[in-house]
């Protein structure tokens, strides 16, 4: 079988939303990795936290729904959290089936003293975007 001609890899490489989806959210990510890094939360961790900010601790299934995460990727991500005393993961009184996630007091005051950074930098980068606004609207309707 023959490969394909490289005007087709020139195609896929100028047209491709999907790798170019991609390429942005690395770049995206090393840019909120790097700003969050003074506070040892890397940009997934951060969305975690602020996920679990809550009147009422979510369970783990809400928490991976709003993260677009499975819950065994979810379940890997918790761990490093719990063992910094950030987060706790409890029963849930009525269904013990139910995980709850709880957002400690030292996880929210972490969160809290990141945000002033998270902001800095999402406005740095909504400034570079022609229309920000636009473009999340766009991305949720891949979702």
């Amino acid at each position: 079988m023959a490969k394909p001609p490289i005007e087709t890899t020139h195609e896929i490489r100028d047209r491709c939303l999907c790798l170019h989806t991609q390429r942005a959210a690395r770049g995206l990510a090393r840019r909120f990795d790097e700003a969050l890094r003074p506070f040892d939360l890397t940009n997934g961790q951060f969305s975690l936290l602020a996920a679990l900010n809550r009147p009422v601790p979510p369970a783990v299934g809400d928490v991976a729904a709003l993260l677009g995460l499975d819950r065994t990727t979810l379940t890997a991500s918790l761990k490093p959290l719990e063992r910094r005393g950030l987060i706790s993961i409890t029963v849930d009184k009525k269904d013990r089936r139910v995980r709850r996630l709880v957002l400690r007091a030292k996880g929210a005051t972490l969160l809290a003293s990141a945000v002033p950074t998270w902001r800095e930098t999402h406005d740095a980068v909504e400034q570079a975007l022609a229309d920000p606004t636009q473009l999340r609207s766009s991305l949720r309707m891949l979702e």
